[in-house]
């Protein structure tokens, strides 16, 4: 059985790769990434030091008519986060693991129309997180 889940991987230099992954693990520096542009290839190892953040996406087209909500319009478990990234992206969502000493954490969305169903956010690529 294949448990892989699709993936958007945000370089810092701007790159944006997409496809799946099996492995993913916060307590790693790394994490193998077969690319869909690359389909039949051995899988690529991304470092996690290169990223911005790994998006979790339902799937890889998303839906450019859908503006990301940064309200919480329903409860959420975990604490409520507003994350600005260094290119001025800002993300609105929450973490049950946010601890600014580790490399990353996962930030679940606010919006339920939201294409990402998780995003591991790269501390280094962060400017700041606040409490939303």
């Amino acid at each position: 059985m294949n448990n892989a889940v699709k993936v958007v991987v945000r370089c810092l230099d701007g790159r944006v790769r997409k496809g799946t992954t099996l492995n993913v693990d916060p307590r790693k520096t790394w994490f193998l990434l077969d690319d869909v542009e690359e389909a039949g290839q051995e899988p690529v190892r991304v470092t996690l030091k290169d990223l911005k953040a790994v998006f979790f996406v339902r799937d890889f087209e998303g839906n450019p008519q859908h503006t990301e909500g940064k309200e919480f319009v329903r409860p959420l478990t975990g604490r409520k986060l507003k994350v600005l990234f260094a290119d001025g992206e800002t993300l609105v969502g929450v973490s049950l693991s946010y601890d600014e000493t580790r490399e990353g954490f996962f930030l679940f969305p606010a919006d339920p129309g939201s294409n990402n169903e998780r995003i591991f956010v790269i501390q280094g690529s962060v400017v700041t997180v606040c409490r939303a």
